[in-house]
């Protein structure tokens, strides 16, 4: 008898935001909203409030209670000062969430052992094999969601299905605390009358190509002709996006694969001047090659390729690569290496955003 598939996609609730909770369990039930920049110190129980934001962050995630008033991931903060200016602010605290991502992915990998890093919030679990039915596969997820909660404190929402694709869709139908199953039978009632921006890999601005088509929901997409499709958005990605509708997708469970570089970057909440502001630049670009070397060290890994990234106020983009004799992963040898790159840049604007890079990664150690 053949084994069937079962993919699920875990996917952590308001992430971020939820980790804050945590912390600040008084401000549960209430429009919060992480991005932005560590600030100085706030009066112990006081929290700032989205009408006092100055600066040009964007949201990193916001709960629930706050997308009710329609401000999401990517929306700039000043923006959303303008929809909800009584949502609290947090500034984003990644090391504290990749350390609850680190828990949550272990206490899934004790259930699932075959799983796929999606990000820091999410990934995707082979439950093939272990589940004998659809009926099987809601009690492991049961289980999982169980652990979850018990080595975190958060809700994760999951979606059961024959594929990654459907899995994902899945995953977003009933959150937060969702465990939804999506069979094939249910694509039509359940899939096609989401809007086709709700395909992974369906963009604002394809979305906005099929809308002049007159293609707006899956629904619409599944059932558009295949040739008009490949006509419009060429051979590979027009007969992905049918098949997409349709619910096919044969990718595998990646278990496992190997990073091509490791960055870190940071973009500024005011333009930085080269000379006036040299001193904080100087800082923060110590401290970017400084994180980077201990990815690459928890991570196992050493890189020759070491890259600097710089946009300017004007937001010109330029980008810098040095090769090195031998693999490093020591924090002075990265400075060193992208204070070279630097040195071949024009620092004649003011400066946006600062990144460092290293690739042709191996794993033999510096």
């Amino acid at each position: 008898m053949p084994v069937m598939r079962c993919i699920a996609h875990v996917d952590m609730d308001a992430f971020y935001a939820s980790v804050e909770l945590l912390r600040y369990p008084e401000l549960r039930g209430k429009p919060l909203v992480i991005g932005g920049r560590r600030r100085a110190a706030q009066e112990p129980g006081t929290f700032p409030t989205l009408r006092e934001y100055k600066g040009r962050g964007v949201i990193t995630t916001a709960t629930y209670e706050a997308r009710a008033f329609g401000v999401n991931s990517g929306m700039a903060l000043m923006r959303a000062a303008k929809r909800a200016p009584d949502a609290l602010l947090l500034p984003a605290d990644f090391d504290e969430y990749r350390r609850y991502s680190r828990m949550f992915k272990e206490a899934v990998r004790a259930l699932a052992p075959e799983i796929e890093d999606r990000g820091i919030d999410e990934i995707y679990a082979d439950l093939s094999g272990l589940a004998d039915d659809w009926s099987g596969a809601k009690e492991i997820a049961r289980a999982i969601q169980n652990a979850v909660r018990e080595a975190t404190g958060l809700s994760c929402s999951i979606g059961i299905a024959s594929n990654k694709l459907l899995a994902k869709l899945a995953s977003e139908l009933d959150k937060p605390g969702g465990l939804t199953v999506l069979r094939e039978a249910d694509i039509p009632g359940r899939v096609w009358p989401l809007p086709a921006r709700k395909i992974n890999g369906v963009g604002p601005k394809a979305a906005a190509r099929l809308e002049a088509l007159g293609i707006r929901t899956v629904g619409e997409l599944a059932h558009a002709d295949p040739a008009l499709l490949v006509e419009r958005f060429g051979a590979k990605h027009g007969a992905w996006m049918h098949d997409a509708a349709n619910g096919r997708d044969e990718r595998p469970v990646v278990t496992h694969s190997e990073p091509k570089s490791i960055s870190r970057e940071t973009t500024f909440e005011d333009d930085l001047h080269p000379v006036d502001d040299r001193e904080t630049l100087s800082r923060v670009f110590t401290e970017l090659c400084a994180r980077v070397a201990g990815d690459l060290e928890r991570k196992g890994y050493a890189g020759r390729t070491i890259g600097l990234k710089l946009r300017y106020d004007n937001f010109k983009t330029l980008t810098r690569d040095c090769t090195l004799e031998a693999p490093t992963r020591d924090a002075a040898a990265i400075r060193r290496a992208a204070g070279e790159c630097l040195k071949r840049v024009p620092l004649e604007r003011r400066i946006r955003l600062l990144g460092v890079r290293v690739g042709s990664l191996s794993k033999s150690g510096a």
